[in-house]
């Protein structure tokens, strides 16, 4: 008896019905089907605490292990491990390269497979139930396939037929039913439908960023230190975040030449300074090896802000015409010694740069003096579209 109780226990619940038992005078939680989705409730059981409130710690000693054992309380302090890539992905989380497009597609990379629809054949773990019972139910209405609900209702009635030969024909009528289901099974291998995938080519954002840096006799030490810590957190960013963005290291005084990773960031040089020797080298590489139609280009620049008197219209005229027409994003960051005033002095490339920001391009400008600043400067250059300020 309670082995049947419990399968009609069981049997009701998956049915969607409601089932009350008494057991020792309580009663049995119901069962039904839940109406889906999401939803958030607080349980009764307390009367102290709602939904919001801060639960004090328990009180003890403020921490640290008891200096002898078996005397007062403590409590354990919170700590917590993160790996090099755990931590640059939460300081990197609401960073991005501003207007990466997708310029074109590769055949070479793939994306994850996608649904094609229904096959007639393929991996058993991938059987379209659904689709399947579909199939075989439209091919039994087709052929007239007797329900079992028929055959259950002649069976009834021929238990409860008294006459003979009434009982005979509808026992003939149950034979004939019966050999037909044979007939027609209730699956058919006809039936089987399988979900069918394919991988289609994604479109791959290719990007480039140049790194323009001012090595020339005017900036001190401290200055090429900013600007190396800058170009350093660009480079850990890029190198986290995307697969697909090369990286092209540019020096430069009153020459500008290519540089590996190696020199850029540790190979001494000075010299006289040309910013146009800079911006005349990125067009040149750019020209060579990167087509502006499928690639996104992106530049950051640091200096000092000095500049050659006679080289400001060589310099407005290249990135004027020549560079941001081409870049999807332009960031200048003008490095300072620590103890002047940024606010009140403008250098002569910060003033030609602010007469071109204001001709609406893709132009972005930041003073940097001190260390601390690095990270706050570079947050606010490559924030995320939703959340960036006007530059």
């Amino acid at each position: 008896m309670k082995r049947s109780l419990q399968s009609r226990n069981i049997r009701d619940v998956l049915d969607g019905g409601e089932i009350t038992l008494p057991i020792d005078g309580l009663t049995e939680p119901g069962f039904r089907r839940g109406e889906g989705g999401i939803s958030d409730q607080i349980l009764p059981g307390n009367r102290a605490f709602v939904e919001g409130d801060i639960i004090p710690r328990p009180p003890g000693r403020s921490g640290g292990r008891p200096k002898e054992a078996g005397e007062g309380d403590g409590e354990d302090g919170f700590r917590f491990v993160l790996t090099r890539e755990e931590f640059l992905d939460v300081f990197l989380d609401d960073l991005e390269l501003p207007d990466l497009a997708k310029r074109r597609l590769t055949e070479t990379e793939e994306e994850s497979p996608v649904r094609a629809g229904y096959s007639v054949s393929g991996s058993p773990s991938n059987i379209a139930v659904g689709r399947t019972t579909r199939m075989a139910m439209m091919r039994r209405i087709a052929l007239r396939r007797p329900r079992i609900q028929e055959v259950e209702a002649l069976r009834r009635e021929i238990g409860e037929c008294e006459d003979d030969e009434k009982r005979q024909a509808l026992e003939a009528k149950l034979k004939a039913l019966t050999e037909k289901s044979r007939r027609i099974p209730y699956i058919d291998p006809l039936d089987v439908r399988y979900r069918r995938f394919e991988s289609e080519p994604k479109p791959v954002a290719k990007a480039v960023m140049f790194c323009l840096m001012d090595v020339s006799g005017s900036m001190s030490e401290h200055m090429k230190d900013l600007a190396k810590r800058f170009y350093l957190l660009l480079y850990l960013f890029l190198s986290q975040r995307y697969k697909k963005v090369e990286i092209v290291f540019i020096r430069h005084t009153d020459k500008a030449e290519e540089v590996d990773e190696e020199t850029f960031f540790y190979g001494p040089a000075t010299g006289g300074t040309l910013v146009s020797s800079a911006l005349a080298a990125m067009r040149t590489i750019v020209a060579a090896r990167f087509d502006p139609a499928e690639w996104n280009i992106y530049a950051a620049q640091a200096s000092d802000g000095d500049n050659s008197y006679s080289d400001g219209t060589m310099t407005g005229q290249l990135l004027r015409h020549e560079i941001l027409p081409l870049c999807q994003y332009f960031a200048y960051i003008e490095v300072g010694e620590e103890d002047s005033d940024s606010s009140v002095s403008r250098s002569p490339l910060w003033t030609l740069y602010e007469g071109i920001r204001a001709e609406q391009v893709p132009l972005s400008m930041r003073k940097v003096c001190r260390r601390n600043e690095i990270f706050p400067v570079f947050h606010d250059l490559f924030q995320k579209r939703d959340a960036q300020v006007a530059p």
